[in-house]
Order: C-alpha cells, then structure tokens, then sequence
C-alpha cells in the first residue's frame, strides 16, 4: 500500500475551475446547445434547471461528500464510510464501478480528443480553404479509415493527459485548469463576438431562447434529465477523487451551485458561437457530432478569416477535450496510486498506458476491426453503450442512495450547513426525487 500524503486543492477557485473543467466537455460544445434548440427552447432550459436541481446537484453533492469523508480513493472511501456506518464493506464495489467506468470511457474519448488535435493541425495547414462538401467529407472519412492516423491522434493527447496529471494536483491538475478554462472562456467569447457579425446572431437566439412549450413532452423532460445527470460527470468516479482533496470548510452546496451554473453558461454561450455560423452558411442543423467534424469544417473554409475562426474552434474542442479527460484519468491514478506501492507518477503511466492500450482497440472499430462486433456493436460503440446506458447511472444511483440512506442522516445535514426546512427538502430529493429521476433515465435508455 502507498502511504502518499493526501493532496488538497490549494482554493474553492481552483476546485471550481477543476470539476467545471471536468463537467465542460464535448457534449456541451454542441450536443446541449442543439438539444435546447431542438426541445422548446428556454422551456427546455427550465425544465433542465428543474431536473439539474432535483436529480444533477443532489448526486454531484453526494460524490464530493464522500470523496472528502473517505480522503481516499473512491473504493476505498465508500469501504471506510459503509464500515463506520456499519454497513457491508460490498459498498466499495460502487466505487470500483465509477474508476472503471472513468477508465473505459477515456479509452474512447481520447480517439475523438485526437481528432480534435488532428483538426486543429489541419486549421493551420488551411486544409479546409475552399474544399467543397465532398472534400470535407473525404477528410473526414479518410481520417477514421487511417489506423495511423488515428493512432496518432489518440497518443498525441494521451501524452497531453498523462503529462498533466502525473504532476499530481497542485501543479498539474490545477495548473492545467488555470491556462485552460480561462482560454476556452476567451475563445468562447471572441466566437460569439463574430456570431454577432453573420446577420444571423438573432436567428441564433431565437433558436434557443424562444419558449415552445408545445415541444415539450415526456421524452423532452427525460433528455433534460438524463443531460442533467451527464453533464456534471457524475457515475465515473470522477467527482469522488475531486472531493477527497477537498477541505472541510468549503460549502458543498454552495460549490455545486456555482458548478452548475458556470457548465450550463458555458453550454448555453457555446450555441451562441456555433448556430449563427450554422444559420448563416444554411447549414444542417440535426446533424449531431457529424457536425463538428464535417459541416462546420464546409463553412470554415468558405468563409473570410475562416483559418483563424477555424483553429480557435478547434482549439476550443481540444481544451474542453482535454480539462475532462485529466478528470476522467484522476481516479483511476488514484486508486492506482494508493493501492500499490507505485509513486504518483509511476501510477499515472501505468494507468494512462492501459487507457491508451484499450483506446487502440476502439480506434480500430472504424477501420481494420470494423467488422468485429459484440453483441451488434462494434468496439467503440460498445465501450459507449456499456458505460452510459449502464455503469455510470446505476453508480450514481448507488452514490445517492448511499449517502441518503446508509450514512447517518444528522451528520450529512451538518455537514452540508442544513436547517429544519433544508433538511427535509434534501431528505426528500436525495432519498426519492433523484434516485427516481436516474432510475427513470436508466428505464428510458434502454
């Protein structure tokens, strides 16, 4: 066992900055901002602050109190907590159940990290400068058809990942997230900026923020469940490893706020940045992940300054890639790390070398293994389908049902600064309103 002295985070700022880095991902960039277009607009919005309040902020508060609890590892952390409340140490398997998750699900977001390098790189060549339809396509297509090149891509950012976290918390997991969230928040801000130049900014906004509640339906209030629930990185372990090194005296609840508040703006201000480019170049709007990597790409190289405006999108991508990706890294190292004798950064080569070795097996779905499937799905499509459709809500829902129903109820409520009335509201979502609200989201996605 390592006897490693348990780091900290040196401020509530800095803890901020890491776990609205890890919540900051892909899926913000333009799956959120698309699904509120798409769902009724600022109706969606609401009812997305409602489920993120009932089912997303409850759970994200039960990691951290965990995490800070145990001031361990997830594993090991929900061990000790289920022996001193007197249950079955078996509570540890929710633990190994988000390191895992986290583990298998950076194996296939570091590939689509490396495409994000790989059109960065491709920005600055000018690749893109005047390419028709058929060209960017071809791109594309010929990127996932090359092993190499994919595995380039995936080694590439890997290295990145590896290198920032084997620096441990202080100066690698904060370091990194103090350059990177303020430099996606500028580059953020000065592609809106432009938005505002197309003619086509209040198209935008009307696209999100008009209210149609007529769009609004069961399947609408589970997609904003379930974007509430993924969106905060919850059920990977992630927010467990954060919380351990948090101090007593920062406000649970309070954090979790600010959390939510600074990843849905960021969603929300994203879509101001892409759809105007979308709605001024008449762009498909329901082209999903595709049109990251093939629409917007068309417009970028049709347009004036269109190098410039498509290297800072892509180095967008790449940072919000790689702030979540060192978070999904972080519990696997720590488990690594205080479960063997390994140093800090021995754990993190290890545990980086087997994410990268099983990212290889995903990378090859598209082109050499295309043609090897489990259960229908090819390698890819499979780490996806096992880790979203079932680790990470059954440990998020094992996380809150933990919290709210085995830990000694007195002791949460002062842990979280809770008076009468708080009391009972926590008690209610925590014990019902969320664990019903996961469990709704698992049923569905199925």
């Amino acid at each position: 066992m390592s006897n490693t002295q348990h780091a900290h985070w040196s401020s509530r700022l800095t803890f901020i900055l890491a776990a609205t880095g890890s919540a900051v991902g892909l899926g913000n960039i333009w799956k959120f901002p698309y699904m509120v277009g798409d769902s009724g607009g600022a109706a969606f919005v609401l009812i997305y602050l409602l489920c993120i309040g009932l089912v997303g902020l409850p759970i994200l508060v039960a990691e951290w109190l965990v995490g800070r609890r145990g001031q361990k590892n997830p594993a090991n952390s929900m061990a000790d907590l289920a022996r001193s409340a007197g249950a079955s140490r078996s509570w540890m398997i929710v633990g190994i159940s988000g390191i895992l998750g986290a583990f298998l699900i950076l194996s296939f977001y570091s590939v689509i990290g490396g495409w994000s390098l790989y059109y960065t790189l491709s920005s600055v060549t000018g690749a893109f400068s005047g390419q028709d339809a058929d060209g960017i396509s071809a791109l594309f297509t010929g990127m996932l058809a090359s092993p190499g090149l994919l595995l380039a891509g995936h080694s590439v950012f890997m290295l990145l990942v590896i290198g920032i976290v084997a620096r441990g918390v202080t100066k690698g997991l904060e370091g990194a997230v103090r350059s990177l969230m303020p430099a996606l928040g500028v580059l953020l801000v000065v592609l809106v900026g432009y938005g505002m130049t197309t003619g086509y900014f209040g198209e935008a906004l009307g696209f999100m923020f008009n209210p149609d509640f007529g769009k609004v339906d069961g399947s609408v209030v589970l997609a904003a469940m379930g974007q509430a629930f993924f969106t905060l990185s919850l059920g990977m372990g992630i927010m467990m490893a954060y919380g351990s090194y948090l101090n007593e005296e920062i406000n649970l609840l309070k954090t979790a706020r600010t959390v939510i508040i600074l990843d849905t703006l960021v969603a929300l201000v994203s879509g101001l940045a892409i759809f105007p480019i979308v709605f001024a170049n008449g762009l498909d709007l329901s082209s999903g992940p595709g049109l990251i990597f093939v629409t917007l790409p068309l417009a970028f190289g049709n347009m004036g300054g269109g190098v410039i405006l498509s290297l800072m999108f892509f180095l967008l991508l790449t940072f919000a890639a790689l702030t979540s990706a060192i978070s999904l890294l972080e519990p696997v190292v720590e488990f690594v790390e205080e479960r063997t004798p390994l140093s800090r950064i021995a754990s993190t080569l290890v545990a980086g070398a087997a994410t990268w070795a099983l990212g290889i097996a995903a990378l090859l779905a598209f082109n050499v293994w295309g043609d090897v499937l489990v259960f229908g799905l090819n390698i890819f499509d499979l780490l996806d389908t096992v880790t979203s459709k079932f680790l990470l809500p059954l440990t998020g829902l094992m996380a809150i049902i933990f919290v709210a129903w085995v830990l000694d109820r007195d002791s949460v409520r002062r842990e979280l600064g809770l008076g009468e009335t708080g009391a009972m509201v926590w008690s209610v979502v925590s014990r019902f309103i969320a664990p019903i609200g996961v469990i709704a989201v698992f049923v569905s996605s199925l």
